[in-house]
């Protein structure tokens, strides 16, 4: 999906407008008589460094959440979507060296660069999932805190996350299939593999937009203010980055796509502007916890592990430093189950 498209011979080529050009000499025309699209090779460089420091820190999330801290509901979200970013990263950080290595004359294999391309769409599906998965969660668990409670199955979140991942795979190897080995045999097939990616992904867009905007009424117009705590802060801080930086390359593969617009130059470098942003999305998630947790932290010394445990509490922040055995409005809501 996000690496072929046709063009009027009826052969395949990258939805990014770089690549054919990699390929080719120092012409400065195209077949269609526009200047010939090269990469910006300061974006080539920022997206490994970028990618390297997102790494660094979704790796020090996920080593902290599967081996350090008790495993709660909304942990389980975080690692996975910690995950689901690290897998994204490690796409584009192999994509970016590959382009550094065409722009000095160093050949890489195009099907590589496909492989990888189609890859990406996978932790970039799961991602926005698992983020709307855990909007709607906290839309449901403050609109109606009782009956969430009370009815929320114990293990939901990891079953959601092992849904979503599956669901994140089967899309993304029944496109990727249709698209490169039966997309000439079979197009309409794959249009219709590709009608249902991009229908899946609008629906999870406007899930997240409406639980965001929901809960953003919610606790600061309803009758009944909510204070507002570290978790709510720190998921709203998550789908602001998302999007203002994550929502662009999704728009530029599938609204694109679908219409039919070919970007020539200068406009066609914008893939490589919301490849940069995605991958600072993916890498601002581990700040955003890091610099939440760490807010009016009264100690001096504080470890990792527990700014990491404030940014995903619940306790609202004039609670938080009041005694610890007063009951959470949760623990009373379960005891009326």
């Amino acid at each position: 999906m996000v690496c072929v498209l046709r063009d009027t011979t009826g052969r395949f080529v990258s939805m990014d407008p770089t690549i054919s050009s990699l390929s080719t000499e120092s012409t400065t025309l195209n077949k269609t008589g526009h200047p010939s699209c090269r990469p910006i090779l300061t974006l080539s460089f920022l997206v490994p460094i970028i990618t390297l420091l997102g790494l660094a820190g979704n790796t020090i999330v996920l080593w902290l959440l599967g081996f350090r801290m008790r495993r709660k509901a909304i942990s389980v979200y975080v690692l996975n979507l910690s995950l689901a970013d690290s897998f994204f990263l490690c796409c584009h950080f192999i994509d970016s060296l590959m382009r550094i290595m065409n722009f000095y004359g160093i050949y890489a294999h195009k099907l590589s660069k496909e492989i990888l391309g189609n890859a990406a769409i996978i932790p970039y599906i799961s991602g926005l999932s698992i983020l709307s998965a855990i909007s709607t969660e906290r839309c449901l668990s403050v609109l109606w805190p009782i009956w969430y409670h009370c009815h929320r199955p114990r293990n939901m979140s990891a079953i959601i996350c092992v849904l979503i991942w599956v669901l994140s795979f089967l899309m993304g190897i029944l496109d990727w299939f249709f698209s490169g080995f039966l997309g000439e045999t079979h197009h309409h097939l794959w249009k219709n593999v590709d009608f249902i990616v991009t229908a899946f992904l609008i629906f999870l867009f406007m899930l997240l937009f409406g639980s965001s905007l929901a809960l953003l009424v919610r606790i600061l117009c309803g009758s009944r203010r909510k204070p507002l705590s570290r978790l709510y802060v720190t998921i709203s801080l998550t789908v602001m980055v998302y999007l203002i930086c994550g929502l662009p390359l999704g728009l530029y593969l599938f609204l694109l796509y679908w219409f039919g617009i070919h970007l020539h130059y200068p406009f066609c470098h914008i893939y490589q502007v919301t490849v940069l942003l995605s991958c600072v999305n993916s890498s601002a998630n581990p700040i955003i916890y890091f610099l939440v947790g760490s807010f009016r932290h009264r100690k001096k010394h504080r470890s990792l592990k527990m700014v990491l445990k404030r940014a995903l509490e619940e306790t609202p922040e004039e609670d938080e430093y009041t005694d610890s055995h007063v009951q959470k409005p949760t623990e009373i809501s379960e005891r009326r189950c």
